[in-house]
This record gives structure tokens, sequence and C-alpha cells, in this order.
């Protein structure tokens, strides 16, 4: 009984060290902004789908390219007539020659039969065979620059969510030094209240203000949690991975900061948007080609070969069994004359979506125009407003400044103290947004101009 408990211990341990074994252990990872983009345009999920989608299109292309090569198709039969039919010949007069009427013969054929056939077939000319290999080229390039836009909309998501999370643990640094300022604060006024040196009022506005940053505290720790969740999701990894961004956040707005960026040429042929847009225009041209080419002949060919027997036996496995054989050589040609105006509608159809997506593909290139004009306009905006914050905020350090001393030497309310600090506070956060929007403004320009790495 002893031993059993023994084994049975011996047992559970190492089980559970097993278990242990196998257990994950959080995921830790550690990103400039550039290897965050990096990584995420290799495992994000929709990078991953991005690549699939371009796969599919190479397929697609094999597939409609492969309609006009040789296929090889083989069939094999067997039938075995359970209930034969019989088939009837007049019975002859043997010394007229002349049929009897009302009297047959009956013959049956085999009982079972089996056959094999190989066909091989080769389409030699179908107008519609040669639209689809020049639709099929135009669809992987779609695929092609839907995967470069894709890349292009990862690398921005990448980019706020990185500035996101720097401003997030930026924040609750900031909230947390001025929580402990006002904790001093509010100690040191508590107790030459409690002297009889000052007013109830003075403590009051001062735990007022500590009660709001508190709050605000607790808030922004909690953002900053779900900011790098989220900065997680967007790369591609598990969002409670233990994830360090080493890029500074002033250092990133400095980089990102660019006067001369407005003096470059907008080229919107690198666009990927209009890219997009004109092969959607080629797809309809494409697809009106299509319907012209459906009024040209269809010519294909075929060989065949086959093999046939015939028993009221099972005996297609004997050697004995006699095969007959037989092959086919022919071609076909289809030509379509008349249709009731069919074809004839499809194709005016065709014509007027084509006219439709050129009409759409202008409208598009002042959409991006535009849509560059205000990106541009929101960068430039996002600059003066950070060097603007920047002077308020040392305006507002200043304020607080004074009015801290004043309040000290009893030549300012609490009310005064109180509305200095709410400044400041406000100042800063306004800084830390300032230096986020340029970072985001510039991601999002970048993109309209297909320039990333420039």
């Amino acid at each position: 009984m002893r031993n059993h408990l023994w084994s049975l211990c011996f047992f559970s341990l190492f089980t559970l060290f097993g278990f242990a074994q196998d257990t994950p252990v959080s995921s830790q990872y550690s990103f400039t902004l550039d290897e965050a983009i990096e990584f995420a345009l290799e495992n994000s999920y929709q990078s991953i789908n991005a690549r699939r989608d371009v796969a599919k299109a190479l397929k697609q292309k094999w597939e409609t390219t492969a309609t006009g090569l040789p296929q090889i198709n083989a069939a094999i039969d067997y039938q075995n007539q359970l209930k034969q039919q019989p088939i009837l010949f007049p019975e002859i007069d043997q010394s007229t020659g002349q049929p009897i009427d009302g009297q047959f013969q009956e013959f049956f054929t085999p009982q079972q039969q089996a056959s094999a056939t190989v066909t091989l077939s080769q389409l030699l000319f179908d107008g519609s065979y040669l639209v689809g290999l020049e639709a099929a080229k135009s669809f992987l390039q779609y695929s092609d620059d839907s995967e470069e836009k894709t890349q292009l909309r990862i690398r921005e998501s990448v980019i706020n969510a990185y500035g996101s999370v720097l401003v997030s643990e930026e924040s609750v640094k900031i909230l947390q030094k001025n929580k402990a300022a006002l904790d001093k604060n509010y100690e040191e006024r508590k107790k030459i209240f409690e002297n009889g040196l000052a007013e109830e009022e003075d403590v009051e506005q001062l735990q007022i203000t500590l009660l709001q940053i508190t709050n605000q505290l607790n808030n922004a720790e909690r953002l900053a949690k779900i900011a790098l969740q989220m900065f997680n999701l967007t790369i591609g990894v598990d969002v409670d991975s233990n994830t360090i961004l080493s890029d500074d956040l002033d250092n990133l707005t400095v980089k990102n900061m660019d006067q001369s960026i407005g003096n470059k040429p907008f080229m919107i042929e690198n666009n990927i948007d209009y890219r997009l847009g004109y092969l959607l225009t080629e797809q309809r041209r494409l697809e009106l080609k299509l319907e012209k080419s459906k009024a040209l002949p269809k010519l294909s060919a075929f060989v065949n070969y086959g093999t046939a027997a015939f028993d009221n036996d099972f005996v297609f496995f004997e050697s004995e069994t006699r095969w007959f054989q037989s092959s086919v050589l022919g071609v076909s040609l289809n030509i379509p004359i008349f249709s009731s105006l069919g074809r004839s509608a499809k194709t005016q159809r065709a014509r007027i979506a084509f006219e439709q997506a050129n009409t759409s593909f202008i409208e598009a290139q002042q959409q991006i125009q535009l849509q560059y004009n205000s990106a541009l306009s929101d960068y430039q905006l996002s600059l003066e407003t950070y060097e603007t914050s920047k002077q308020n905020l040392s305006l507002a350090e200043r304020i607080e400044n004074k009015n801290q001393i004043k309040y000290t030497e009893g030549l300012a309310s609490s009310f005064e103290l109180r509305q200095a600090q709410l400044q400041l506070y406000s100042v800063q956060q306004e800084v830390l947004q300032a230096m986020l929007t340029i970072i985001n403004n510039k991601a999002k320009l970048e993109s309209i101009l297909n320039t990333p790495n420039n």
C-alpha cells in the first residue's frame, strides 16, 4: 500500500511539472516604430489575408489560362441490362423470301457491356478566352495594388496605435507628477489649517483638485493599458503580450515635423486609390470587349480513343474477352448568327457601364486631389498648433508657479491657484494631443502620397 502511495505522489509531481512546462508564458516584445511597422506588415491579420488574396488571384489567373490549354478526360462505363428489351425483325418466308405478316424474330444484345474512353480536346479559337486572359492579368494587378493599399493602411494604423501608447504613457507620468505635487500642497495646507493659520476653504479647494487629478490618473492608467492592447492587436500579436515601445514621444514628434512636405509635387498617378480606380475602369472596358467577342466564332478540336467489350456474363477481366477498339477525330465550329438582338443589348449595357466607370474615375481623381489638399492643410495646422501649445505650456507653467508663490505668501486665493493649476493641466494634455496629431497627420499624408519611406 505504501509503495502505491509513493508511486501516486511521484506521478502527480511529474504531471504537474509537465503541465507547468506546457503552460505558455506571456510573450514579450520590444519595438521601435520602424520595427513595429515591419513586424505588422509581415504578421498582422490584415497583411496575412492580403497575401492570401494575391495568391488566390494567381490561382485564378492560371485557372483562366488553363481553359485554353489541352484538356484530357477519361470515362469508364459499365452497364448490366437487368431487364433486356428485345430487338424485333420480321420473320422471312423461306419459299418466297417475303416477310410474314404479324410474325417477328426476337434478338437480344449482350446483357453486360464495359467501355473505356480517353478524349483529348483543344480550344483553337475563342474571343472570350483571349479577353479572359487579359482580364485575369488585370485582376492580378488589382490584387497586387489592393495588397499595397492594405500595407499602407496597416502602416498608418501602426503609427496611430504606437503614438497613442506613447501619449497614454506620457499622460500617466504627467498626472502622477501633478498628483504628487498636489498631495504635498494638500498636506502642507491641511497642517497650516489645523494650526489655525489658514481657512478651511483653502484645504477644500486643494482637495477638489486632488480628487479630480486622482480620477484622471486612474482613467489614464486604464486607457494606457487599452492603448497597448490595441497596438498589440494592430501588429498581430496577443493583446495581453508584454510589449515595450522603445521610441521616445518627443523624438518621434520631431522626426515627423517636415515643413517642406508641401513643396513636393503631388503625383496623383502614385496614389493607390488612383491606380485602383483606373483598374476598375479597365475591368469595365474588358467586360465590354468580352460582350463584343461573343459574336465571334468558336473553334475547337478533339480526338478520342476507346475500347468496349460485350458479353452476357461478367468476363471483362478475363484475358479471352474480346475488346473492340474505336477512335474519333473531330473539329467543331460554333458560329453565332442571330440572337434576337440579345447580344447587342448586352454589348450596349456593357458600354454604358464603361462610360459610367470613366465618369466615376474622373470624380475619384478630384476626390483624391481634395483629400491631399485637406490632409496637407491638417498637417500644417498640426505643426502650428504644436508650436502654439508649447508656448502656452511655458506660459501656463509660469502662471501656475507665480500663483503658487502668491498663494504661499497669502497674496492669492485658493480659487485663483486652482484655476491656474487646471489651466496648466489642460495645456499639458493639449501638448500631448498636438504631438499625436502631428504623427497621425504625417502618416495620413504619406499614405496619400504613397511615399512612406521618404
